[in-house]
């Protein structure tokens, strides 16, 4: 590795210690990504429909919700398909239709809250690692150019520390760009959760 490649490298590693992560806001912890990290998604910003009642919050638990609310929360399920599914089940719970839609919303929120919880807890790990990739490659950068500093030099131990730190700089450089489309799973859940919402107020009226 060239002095110049090894100074941009140095440079390189020195912005990454705290984000491209740089705008990052100092209260969002290891959290990598642009988009503002919000712990959870309020029932109220995307449910209208009755209140979740104890009631329905007990009928969740029967077995023909359960397994429905699964199916309508795994993204392979096309939305389209999530409101037949949603229509067939209205009309198949006759004088109970309310109270088992609203149960059947709560098993939905419930289920997609925890998988987008899930989802924020490995971004966050996601972010820390990166950082103390980042951390590690400052260190190795600085190794680098020590060891180039030398007079005599080294070769081999020049050659070592040069693969170490082109090695660890590809991993960080492929773990920042598939980072992008992690970073809009979130928001693509809540987004789901939301068109389900609606499918299933729409089958109680």
């Amino acid at each position: 590795m060239r002095r110049g490649t090894v100074i941009a490298a140095l440079s390189f590693a020195f912005g990454l210690s705290y984000p491209a992560f740089a705008q990052q806001r100092a209260d969002q912890g290891d959290w990598p990504c642009r988009q503002v990290r919000v712990p959870s998604v309020a029932i109220g910003s995307v449910w209208t429909g009755p209140a979740i009642d104890d009631n329905a919050k007990a009928s969740r638990d029967d077995a023909a919700i359960g397994d429905l609310a699964a199916r309508l929360g795994a993204r392979r399920t096309p939305i389209d398909e999530a409101q037949r599914l949603i229509d067939d089940f209205a009309k198949a719970s006759g004088d109970k239709r309310k109270e088992r839609l609203a149960a059947l919303f709560s098993s939905v929120y419930e289920r997609l809250e925890s998988e987008r919880r899930e989802v924020l807890a490995g971004l966050d790990r996601y972010g820390r690692k990166q950082k103390e990739l980042a951390e590690k490659l400052r260190g190795e950068t600085q190794s680098l150019r020590a060891e180039q500093d030398k007079t005599p030099s080294d070769a081999q131990k020049v050659k070592e520390a040069s693969e170490a730190l082109q090695w660890d700089l590809r991993v960080f450089d492929e773990r920042r760009h598939a980072l992008g489309y992690v970073c809009e799973t979130p928001a693509l859940i809540e987004q789901r959760l939301g068109a389900l919402a609606r499918a299933i107020e729409a089958a109680i009226d």
